[in-house]
């Protein structure tokens, strides 16, 4: 909690001040920031008591500006597990947005298609998703002090808010997949035999983030959606080498839609 306050007394004192919308921006997915009308931007290894970004093509800045009339907090580049952080670690700013102010919580990732109806480019609303990384970010002493210990996660994503990003989709003619979001450890990808698992189990995409941050905003109340960028198929019988550098293109390829539904979210929902 001392930690929080610390946090929170920088980046208002930054000028952060009262944001309505926090956006968690996942690998590849920036160029949303050239729609956002910048105001403040700190570097994380800055800000007291926040994880430092240590993945190459996650830049590692929190913004705040206006977007679409509403004031915003975005990460620029999010925390995984696989760097080395606790679950702690990788929830603490959706924590500190939280303080700050934030109302609503946008996330977006990019994955691997499980489904093999679903094709890299694409994009998936996350329905619901399956937690494969061996651990809660509630599971800590005094976990209680912050909210509620056993939190509901029969609808972990917002259906307002999910309802507006297809009706979205819909009127931009955007392709707009719906499934289950599988959160692995990483970093390395999945066998052949794992990519069958997560499909048996019920799968439609994987990656190595987002989870952890939608148990939080669950046990926070707040009301979160989030969208993946398909960059990669997991076919178990056609498996190709995968190349990050291609896995990045692909996200920049897919990420104008994806921008679409979120400064149009944006503008609808009311905060």
């Amino acid at each position: 909690m001392r930690h929080i306050e610390q946090t929170v007394k920088y980046l208002k004192n930054k000028g952060f001040e009262a944001p309505e919308v926090g956006i968690i921006l996942g690998t590849g997915l920036g160029k949303l920031l050239e729609e956002v009308k910048i105001l403040e931007e700190v570097s994380y290894n800055h800000i007291p008591n926040f994880p430092t970004a240590t993945v190459e093509f996650h830049k590692g800045h929190l913004i705040y500006g206006e977007l679409e009339g509403k004031k915003v907090v975005i990460m620029q580049g999010r925390f995984h597990l696989y760097e080395g952080y606790s679950l702690q670690d990788v929830t603490f700013p959706v924590r500190i947005m939280h303080r700050l102010g934030i109302k609503k919580l946008l996330v977006s990732n990019a994955s691997g298609a499980i489904n093999p109806e679903f094709n890299k480019g694409e994009l998936m609303l996350i329905d619901d998703h399956i937690n494969l990384l061996g651990g809660s970010p509630l599971a800590f002493k005094g976990v209680s002090q912050y909210g509620e210990r056993f939190v509901d996660m029969s609808c972990p994503y917002d259906k307002q808010m999910s309802e507006k990003v297809e009706a979205i989709a819909k009127q931009n003619q955007i392709k707009l997949n719906k499934g289950v979001y599988a959160s692995v450890l990483g970093p390395q990808l999945e066998t052949r035999a794992e990519y069958r698992m997560l499909r048996t189990i019920g799968a439609d995409a994987v990656g190595m983030s987002t989870v952890p941050e939608i148990i939080v905003a669950n046990h926070l109340k707040l009301p979160v959606v989030a969208v993946s960028v398909l960059t990669d198929e997991g076919d178990p019988d056609n498996l190709e080498p995968v190349d990050i550098k291609e896995i990045i293109a692909m996200a920049a390829k897919a990420e104008p839609n994806m921008i679409v539904l979120f400064k149009e979210l944006i503008k609808a929902i009311e905060v």
